[in-house]
């Protein structure tokens, strides 16, 4: 038996990439290894046999699945050593891939697909993600699957002390020289638009940021080049699937039974009347339905098309008149609120309101020893900074059930501590863990920066000494491909982040922008566009940071009474085994008389609440 190896390989930033095709993973529609360096994912994709005429989604599905043993590790629970649920790193990288070719399948496929990236082998140098996105590009693009790829990203960063913005550097670099990376992104795209971005910066300059964009573009440019020239040897022909559309008759009578009805209700600019308006339009469309004896599969196919009005309706009246739902102007920002210090017995606590989206944020601190321990494939860690985000089903006048964060919630979270992490004081200067905590009470449009502003005013209510306020917002974008026109909107809410083009998120302080995160729901955007988004959301910002330094312009200088003290004392090397005594007797001797916790390292650290240490309070 032969695996009938085939394989294409090229060099990129300078290390070898390779695509390997064989008969491994052969009943998926296809399979493929590929290699970057000593790191080496394999990807497949399958299409279900069927459609599924009677869902009203594109049931697509991306899993990024670590693997211990890429690593040399034998993790997991001391009862179960194998993998169990996804890290929040490997739900961040699905996320990653996912958010990079959904926009290139046609939405109204009814036919399950099922993208899976295992990773099997690391080798600490080249990272995953970069391999991964590339080798589940390549598997959708030789597929018979419809699909209007291909795409690629890659990984760019930029060091303080250089103006030089690197493609893909090394993941030891990066780890190395952490403290002192201007940015780091990924940035992925087509063969000349950019449609993901994920970034994380220290205050950096727009201008820096645009730079490493359009480098990035050119690197994408030829790593889609290099699919295609393997697709033209190795792709199968695409077969046609069905999509939820309405026949010509039914689409006539659809647009005479809507009239004026959708940019009425569209147009309302209360939320909630809104979308009483759109569920009765639906409601009195399937009544209609039925009474023609329409079939499940016919109102689905309504409802598609009912979607593709609105979009076009939204897009009409910005793009003709720079008319948008709720009257706004294309860069003006909603109605802003914010207070500190809401709660009393919390450590910190702050309110944020943008429009009807409200974030309630608390920060918690603990002393040494909190630290979150986070076992992956790629790091065993410490984490000293957390910042987690809720997303109940009131926030948006739904019931639903609560079973922990969702992949949207992690990511979201994720984003927002990327945002306020460069802030933090420096753990020899502020000893302490910290954990935020968001709790979104209401959203319409862009709770994860209405997370950031309210997170950082609840980190300055509790005494954290960051560096300065931070602020987010998200930009949206309304196109017509067919004249190249396109407006740019500040403060995008919910029929604006649906119907429209895009959904770019900033944040940032005063100084310079802290993260980036894009997601379109078109092939992707230009640089022209990227740099008219990033003037915006600056001049957004800015606008936002005063109404939160208006609560409160810097970090209290005293820490929350109900907050623990920690007290440092730098130990002799030599007489550490002194302080833990045999077994250690007496440092639990110290700990249970006096009320307090101690970590020890080359530094002792005594924590307790300060009534223990100074008495009650007066």
């Amino acid at each position: 038996m032969e695996l009938n190896k085939k394989v294409f390989s090229t060099e990129f930033a300078g290390r070898p990439l390779s695509f390997e095709f064989s008969r491994i993973g052969e009943q998926a529609d296809a399979a493929i290894i590929g290699k970057y360096g000593d790191t080496v994912v394999l990807a497949t994709v399958v299409m279900g046999k069927t459609d599924k005429a009677g869902m009203d989604y594109f049931p697509l599905t991306v899993n990024y699945e670590e693997k211990f043993y890429a690593a040399g590790k034998i993790l997991g629970s001391r009862f179960s050593r194998r993998e169990g649920k996804s890290s929040d790193e490997a739900i961040l990288s699905g996320r990653l891939i996912d958010r990079t070719v959904r926009p290139l399948f046609n939405s109204a496929m009814r036919r399950e697909v099922q993208l899976v990236v295992t990773i099997l082998q690391i080798d600490g140098v080249n990272d995953p993600d970069f391999i991964g996105l590339l080798t589940a590009s390549m598997a959708l693009r030789v597929s018979r699957i419809p699909w209007s790829g291909p795409v690629a990203g890659v990984k760019i960063a930029k060091f303080k002390n250089s103006e030089e913005i690197l493609v893909n550097p090394s993941l030891v670099d990066l780890k190395e020289k952490e403290s002192g990376l201007d940015f780091d992104a990924f940035v992925a795209g087509t063969i000349d638009k950019i449609n993901m971005i994920e970034l994380g910066g220290d205050e950096v300059d727009e201008k820096y940021v645009v730079s490493g964009f359009a480098l990035a573009q050119k690197q994408i440019t030829e790593l889609v080049q290099f699919q295609e020239k393997v697709a033209k040897e190795m792709a199968a022909p695409k077969v046609e699937v069905y999509l939820a559309v309405p026949e010509k008759d039914l689409e006539q009578k659809l647009n005479e039974f809507f009239g004026n009805k959708l940019e009425e209700a569209l147009y309302n600019p209360d939320k909630i009347k809104r979308e009483e308006m759109l569920y009765r339009i639906k409601d009195d469309m399937r009544l209609m339905l039925e009474a023609m004896g329409g079939e499940e599969k016919e109102y689905i196919a309504a409802e598609v098309y009912m979607e593709s009005r609105l979009d076009e309706i939204l897009h009409k009246k910005i793009l003709g008149e720079e008319k948008r739902p709720d009257g706004r102007k294309l860069d003006e920002v909603r109605d802003l609120y914010a207070e500190a210090g809401v709660l009393s017995r919390v450590h910190g606590s702050a309110l944020f309101i943008r429009g009807n989206t409200q974030s309630l944020s608390i920060t918690t601190i603990a002393p040494p020893g909190a630290e979150q321990l986070v076992e992956s494939m790629r790091n065993s860690i410490k984490r000293r900074f957390m910042l987690h985000y809720n997303f109940p089903p009131y926030s948006v006048g739904e019931t639903g059930g609560f079973r922990g964060p969702g992949r949207r919630d992690i990511g979201h979270g994720s984003l927002a501590e990327k945002a306020l992490r460069p802030l933090l004081p420096s753990y020899e200067s502020f000893p302490y863990v910290i954990r935020v905590v968001s709790e979104i009470l209401s959203s319409n449009g862009s709770s994860s920066m209405a997370t950031v502003c309210a997170g950082g005013l609840s980190l300055m209510d509790a005494g954290v000494p960051i560096k300065r306020p931070a602020a987010g917002i998200a930009m949206g974008l309304i196109t017509d491909d067919k004249s190249n026109n396109y407006k740019v909107l500040t403060d995008i809410q919910g029929p604006e982040d649906h119907y429209g083009d895009m959904d770019f998120k900033v944040a940032g302080t005063e100084e310079g922008i802290t993260a980036i995160q894009l997601d379109v729901k078109i092939s992707g955007i230009n640089m022209e566009m990227v740099e008219k988004v990033l003037v915006q959301a600056k001049q957004a910002r800015l606008h936002i940071l005063k109404t939160i330094t208006g609560a409160l312009k810097e970090p209290r200088k005293e820490l929350s009474k109900y907050a623990p003290v920690v007290l440092s004392l730098n130990i002799d090397p030599s007489k550490i085994g002194e302080v833990i005594g045999p077994g250690g007797k007496v440092i639990n001797g110290i700990i249970a008389s006096t009320s307090t916790s101690v970590t020890m390292d080359l530094t002792c650290f005594i924590a307790a609440s300060a009534d223990s240490l100074f008495g009650p309070a007066t």
